[in-house]
C-alpha cells in the first residue's frame, strides 16, 4: 500500500526528501506546496499539490485540512509520514479518524523540545513522534536518528583561493536579514565571484546582481562550483550546502532583530558547528578571515549511515 509523505515546502521538504532512502518507503505520494522547490525535488514522483499556508495561519491550515480529507477518502494509505510544519496537523486530523497511522519527525531544527506543530500532533491518536536529537527524547517523543548522520567534514587535499562564493539567505517571506547582508557586503572583496539570494531582504545599496529567488536547480550547481557558501542557518539551505560538498559558514537569524519568528536558527547553527559540519557565525563578527577557512575544508557523504530508526507500533 502506498505511504503518503507530507511537508511544507522549505527546509521541511528538503529533511523528508533527504531522509527518504533511510525511511523504508516503497509506492509512495507526496503532499507538498507548488513551488519551484517541490518540482525541482519531486520531479518525476506522485505529487498532490496543496494550497500553500503561512506558519500558524489557520485559515490557510483549514483549506489544506480539506483536501486532506478529501485525499484520504479516495486512497488507501498504509501510513502518514510528515516532517511539518502545519500542514501535518492538516492531514494527521483526517487520517487518524480513518484509522491511519501518522509518523511525526520534528524538524532537525528544533534542538531542545518539539515545535508547536510537534505539540499539537502529540494529541492526536496512532501518531507516533520522532526527534532529531537524543538529549530530549522521552515519553512518546523516540530518537530515530538525523539528517545530519549522513556527512563528514574533511579538509580539502590543497588551499582553496577564494574566487567564487554563493550567499543564500532563504526565502522566508515577510522576514528579511541585512544585517549579514550588509557585513558581507564589507567583508568579500570586489574581485570575487558573488551569487547573491536574498529573498525579501534590501539594503542600500544593493549588491550587483542580486536576485531575490535563485532555481533549485542552478542554486545547487553554484554550490558545487563555489569556493564558499554563504547561508542563513536555515535546515534547508544548510542542506543544501552539505549536500554541494560545502562546509558553509552559517548565520542565524535573531528574533531579537526581528529575523525570525524565535531562535531555532541559533540552536541549529550550534548543533552543526559542534558536529563539525559549519562554521556558526554571528552576522556582525563574520570576517574575511572565515572566507579562507571554509574555502579550506568540504563536506562529504558518510558511507555507513544508519536507517531512520522507526519503532514497531507496540514500542
Amino acid at each position: 500500500m502506498t505511504t503518503l509523505l507530507v511537508a511544507a515546502t522549505g527546509g521541511h521538504l528538503s529533511e523528508l526528501h533527504h531522509l527518504l532512502p533511510r525511511l523504508d518507503v516503497g509506492e509512495r505520494c507526496w503532499a507538498t506546496f507548488d513551488s519551484p522547490q517541490s518540482r525541482s525535488l519531486l520531479e518525476g514522483e506522485d505529487v498532490v499539490f496543496v494550497p500553500p499556508a503561512e506558519s500558524r495561519e489557520l485559515v490557510g491550515t483549514f483549506r489544506q485540512y480539506l483536501v486532506a480529507r478529501g485525499l484520504v477518502r479516495r486512497h488507501r494509505f498504509a501510513r502518514v509520514i510528515s516532517t511539518g510544519s502545519a500542514i501535518a496537523v492538516a492531514f494527521f486530523v483526517p487520517a487518524t479518524a480513518s484509522g491511519i497511522e501518522c509518523l511525526y519527525i520534528e524538524s532537525a531544527t528544533r534542538t531542545s523540545g518539539p515545535s508547536l506543530t510537534g505539540r499539537l500532533v502529540s494529541r492526536l491518536p496512532r501518531t507516533r513522534l520522532y526527534t532529531q536529537h537524543a538529549s530530549w527524547a522521552g515519553g512518546r517523543w523516540c530518537y530515530g536518528g538525523s539528517i545530519f548522520d549522513a556527512f563528514l567534514a574533511a579538509p580539502r587535499p590543497r588551499p582553496r583561493p577564494v574566487r567564487r562564493v554563493v550567499v543564500t539567505l532563504g526565502q522566508q517571506p515577510k522576514y528579511a536579514f541585512p544585517r549579514l547582508l550588509h557585513r558581507l557586503v564589507e567583508i568579500i572583496p570586489p574581485a570575487v565571484d558573488v551569487l547573491w539570494q536574498v529573498g525579501d531582504t534590501r539594503i542600500d545599496p544593493m549588491p550587483p546582481g542580486a536576485r531575490r529567488d535563485v532555481p533549485p536547480a542552478e542554486l545547487d550547481q553554484a554550490m558545487r562550483a563555489a569556493d564558499v557558501v554563504v547561508a542563513h542557518a536555515g535546515v534547508g539551505s544548510a542542506l543544501g550546502a552539505m549536500r554541494a560538498g560545502q562546509r558553509a559558514i552559517c548565520v542565524p537569524r535573531r528574533q531579537s532583530h526581528h529575523e525570525q519568528i524565535d531562535d531555532h536558527q541559533v540552536e541549529l547553527a550550534a548543533e552543526l558547528d559542534g558536529r563539525g559540519l559549519v562554521f556558526a557565525r554571528e552576522a556582525d563578527s563574520v570576517g574575511a578571515q572565515d572566507l579562507d577557512l571554509a574555502a579550506a575544508w568540504s563536506v562529504v557523504p558518510d558511507a555507513h549511515t544508519p536507517p531512520f530508526r522507526f519503532l514497531p507500533p507496540s514500542a
